[in-house]
């Protein structure tokens, strides 16, 4: 089979021998290098069996390995693991799964380079010592390109808030984030967050942040105090994903943050012991939450920016689909990837309960961890807040229970409070996508099977 002459040159120029030599120079042709060099480097990896090349050869995978080239990527992955993919996203869950495989010492450049060309304001995060392996909690090889560039999901900071009467935008089953704190309630309409990803305000005078994975399904609550700082951190979001979740930042040091779990990831805050505290929120419908708090002031349309906050317009095809937009493997059991979870992380273990479990609208009793508690919740509208039992039990639903002794307690969003004064505090848990809750305590976590 005859080569064109371009083909040829190209091949003197970066001849096989030299690849074999240089490895950094084999990986970075898979990644940038034209479809002649980039063969060359294919055959190079199998030929000797670079396993140490994999990294670079699925970055390569999600921007070179389209369209004619994209067999021969295939092709030399199941050469080096024996593994059939059929594509990036195949790849990556792969390299999830493998944790074992290290890059070769190029790989970290060759990542930021690849990030730089999309925007250069990336390096902010990982430029430098950011993006060291032994100074990271998540392997570089997993983080990934989101779609936008840093703040290209814009938060919302210190919002423009309405009166209830005021919002006549909203319809009655619109979904909001519900919050409230020392009597100061507020709603965040689901159709405005998923536009933005992350408010940063002060509610019933505590600094807080929500952060909204759309991608994992994920509405966190966060107070944004941290030991050591003389402001509350505020957090934006980077561009980027690790296993289908967000990574914000705080704007104070750049330092890179996994949503779920509100730990730093990379960055100069990593490695000082530092988790943001959750605190409670409730996704429930505009019609419930404006019953229960008629003084509740909402999110205004007027943001700052043109966006369509129509209800069911943002990620509708997304929401409405079993598919994943980006790789991560968490799921299994009897559910699927992206059934709806209510977690709850406290002192001594984790739980999650698939939102069936609420149909119906029971009290739920149980243990987490060290704690007995009590769920109540609406599975129609993705409602459930969980209390402290304070090792009582429960029976009844909607907005009264009743323990064993016929004390009769009322369901709020602080706590349980009883006819007689006494109180129950109510504990920090969220909704989520099954696979996304998987994905990040799976290896700490209880399932409740009921």
């Amino acid at each position: 089979m005859f080569r064109t002459a371009a083909a040829t040159l190209a091949l003197a120029l970066f001849s096989l021998p030299a690849l074999a030599a240089d490895m950094a120079s084999v990986s970075r042709a898979l990644v940038f290098g034209p479809p002649a060099q980039t063969r060359v480097a294919l055959d190079t990896i199998m030929r000797e069996r670079r396993t140490d090349a994999l990294p670079a050869l699925v970055l390569g995978m999600r921007y070179s390995g389209r369209g004619a080239l994209r067999t021969e990527y295939t092709r030399a992955f199941a050469s080096l693991t024996g593994a059939r993919v059929n594509d990036w996203f195949d790849a990556m869950l792969w390299q999830e799964a493998h944790p074992e495989i290290t890059p070769h010492p190029s790989y970290r450049q060759i990542k930021l380079d690849s990030l730089r060309r999309i925007d250069p304001a990336f390096m902010r995060f990982l430029d430098g010592e950011r993006s060291d392996p032994a100074k990271m909690t998540i392997r570089l090889e997993e983080i990934t390109w989101g779609g936008v560039k840093v703040d290209g999901i814009p938060s919302l900071d210190n919002p423009r808030l309405i009166g209830a009467a005021e919002a006549s935008y909203l319809v009655d089953d619109d979904l909001v984030f519900g919050i409230e704190i020392n009597g100061d309630s507020r709603a965040y309409p689901l159709r405005i967050m998923g536009w933005h990803e992350m408010f940063n305000d002060v509610i019933g005078g505590k600094p807080v942040a929500l952060a909204y994975c759309t991608l994992c399904g994920a509405g966190v609550l966060f107070d944004t105090t941290v030991p050591g700082f003389d402001t509350p951190l505020v957090f934006g979001s980077s561009g980027f994903l690790y296993r289908s979740n967000k990574l914000m930042f705080d704007r104070q040091t750049d330092s890179l943050w996994n949503q779920f779990t509100g730990k730093p990831v990379a960055g100069p805050l990593v490695g000082r012991g530092i988790e943001l505290k959750t605190l409670p929120v409730a996704i429930t419908s505009w019609a419930e939450w404006q019953r229960k708090h008629p003084d509740t002031k909402v999110l205004s349309l007027e943001t700052g920016h043109r966006r369509d906050y129509g209800s069911g317009v943002v990620y509708n095809d997304y929401f409405g689909s079993p598919e994943l937009m980006f790789p991560s493997l968490g799921g299994g059991r009897d559910l699927a990837q992206k059934d709806y979870v209510f977690g709850l992380r406290l002192p001594g273990g984790a739980k999650a309960y698939p939102l069936r479990v609420f149909e119906g609208g029971q009290a739920v009793n149980d243990r987490v961890g060290l704690r007995d508690v009590v769920l109540v919740g609406d599975a129609a509208t993705r409602t459930v807040r969980a209390y402290d039992s304070g090792g009582r039990r429960f029976t009844g639903a909607g907005e009264t229970l009743t323990d064993t002794a016929g004390m009769v307690w009322q369901v709020g969003e602080e706590g349980l409070v009883a006819s007689n004064g006494q109180r129950l505090p109510r504990l920090p848990g969220h909704i989520a996508y099954w696979f996304g809750w998987q994905s990040f305590t799976g290896g700490q976590s209880e399932f409740y099977d009921g």
